[in-house]
């Protein structure tokens, strides 16, 4: 069975303002100690306090620790109040292995904006469908460090404007017309893959779909998509929004895929928003309301990320 969403009720986080502590946690991969202290620095000098477990670079293998590890240390991170918001340090690979051990309830006791994409899909997305609780999909501790001034903009706007965000396609392309509404979700085509077949599958049924990738040749994203369709992924979404594709091929090539696979069906698809491993990498909120205008290259959101 497939995670559905559920609208009533929705679950918001605080709005993090500058003086506030952010949390950094690391529930997939290692990371560079450098880049970390630089991705720090960009936090702090947007006028946040940041603190981290101790044994937040233990490492075993690709993981940053156990699963036990990681688990433990998102919950801590949660649970203390002091913290306002929690911050991925990178994605890599792992965020999947500890989804079975996190304590949803606790997460929803005490809900905080976790901040991440890549690898780190598979949490912000669970968070949505079972916590009820919207994250944001953006840059990490370790890409922050070399983050254009655009990405870093973009971010912290996201956390300090009032109004809901709008995101205006940086190099539009049509692949379906049409206007949708719906709420959005999504990130890392190849980790939501992943979720296939298992309990943390989200159904897409309403939903407007972000998808964005780095890589992946076309082949593959060609295997994902078709596999996802096959299983009835697509068949109930109300849009889909195609970030970057980095390293994927020629973004004729990964257009053309998306325009064959989608070919019949009856929502909009519209690519070029610069979400994704790419940079710029604009943060955008899972789990809210938006709008969909093809014609104008617009992804408008309809309602708060924050209570």
């Amino acid at each position: 069975m497939k995670a559905a969403i559920n609208r009533d009720p929705v679950i918001k986080p605080v709005r993090p303002v500058p003086g506030d502590t952010l949390g950094i946690v690391a529930p997939a991969s290692p990371f560079d100690r450098n880049k970390f202290q630089a991705g720090v620095q960009v936090l702090e000098d947007m006028g946040f306090q940041v603190v981290w477990a101790k044994d937040i670079f233990e490492k075993k293998g690709y993981l940053a620790g156990s699963d036990v590890h990681r688990a433990r240390a998102f919950h801590a991170m949660f649970a203390d109040p002091e913290i306002k918001g929690v911050i991925c340090a990178r994605g890599g690979y792992g965020a999947l292995r500890i989804l079975p051990l996190i304590d949803f309830d606790g997460v929803a006791a005490d809900p905080k904006l976790l901040i991440g994409c890549s690898d780190i899909t598979v949490l912000l997305n669970s968070l949505v469908y079972t916590c009820h609780l919207p994250t944001l999909h953006g840059p990490m501790i370790e890409s922050l460090a070399s983050a254009s001034m655009a990405t870093k903009q973009a971010f912290s706007l996201m956390l300090s404007s009032p109004t809901p965000p709008a995101l205006t396609a940086a190099t539009p392309r049509v692949i379906r017309p049409g206007k949708a509404a719906g709420t959005l979700v999504g990130g890392n085509l190849t980790t939501l893959c992943h979720l296939a077949g298992t309990r943390f599958a989200p159904d897409f049924s309403g939903c407007i779909v972000l998808l964005e990738d780095v890589g992946e040749q076309p082949y593959r994203l060609d295997r994902m998509l078709t596999q996802m369709k096959m299983g009835g992924g697509f068949d109930q979404a109300a849009g889909l929004v195609l970030g970057s594709f980095k390293n994927c091929g020629t973004l004729d090539a990964v257009h053309a895929i998306f325009t064959d696979i989608f070919a019949g069906s009856p929502f909009p698809v519209m690519a070029g928003f610069d979400v994704g491993h790419d940079d710029p990498n604009v943060s955008v909120p899972l789990g809210i309301r938006a709008d969909l205008d093809t014609e104008q290259g617009l992804l408008e959101f309809t309602e708060s990320l924050f209570c």
